[in-house]
């Protein structure tokens, strides 16, 4: 059973500090990611990013400090991620096909880990996540403070109880 959960990297896995991270010492996990993450595995679960990385089109950080901040969350987390996809682009400098609210990160990871859509999930911060999620046919918990988006099944304040509602816990 291929079952995943996708992870949307910045404002879930990582702090949202209110402007583009380009430098890592700037990158912190939150809290709970890597307990979360551990558990999710440990559930079966395959664990996927699926992340829209601008700041490489704009040129304030390169593909490299990506893998980098990855592998920082790999290291916490015993190595649990199964694999990460991220857009580059941005459409005022470089259009992509890649880019979220579109779907094709997911629909790559899906063929290339052939994971099973129904019972699989995505774990976001924005519309933006759940639109692609939906649209492939994935459950969908959305990690908000504030009203969240009508596409997310689930909303939760943090990663720990957004984790709760894809174990049943």
């Amino acid at each position: 059973m291929n079952n995943c959960v996708f992870l949307d990297r910045d404002g879930v896995l990582n702090e949202e500090l209110g402007f583009q991270v380009t430098a890592f010492d700037q990158f912190k996990i939150k809290e709970g990611v890597a307990d979360g993450l551990e558990r999710l595995k440990a559930a079966g679960y395959k664990l996927i990013v699926i992340t829209n990385q601008s700041g490489i089109a704009k040129g304030n950080y390169t593909a490299e400090f990506v893998l980098k901040c990855h592998q920082a969350i790999q290291d916490q987390c015993n190595n649990a991620l199964d694999d990460i996809y991220f857009a580059p682009g941005y459409d005022s400098i470089s259009k992509t096909l890649s880019r979220k609210p579109g779907s094709l990160m997911l629909e790559k990871a899906i063929a290339k880990h052939e994971v099973i859509v129904e019972g699989s999930w995505m774990i976001g911060d924005r519309e933006s996540d759940m639109i692609p999620a939906k649209k492939m046919g994935l459950s969908t918990v959305q990690i908000t403070a504030d009203e969240g988006s009508a596409l997310a099944d689930y909303t939760r304040s943090d990663f720990k109880r957004a984790v709760e509602v894809i174990l049943g816990k």
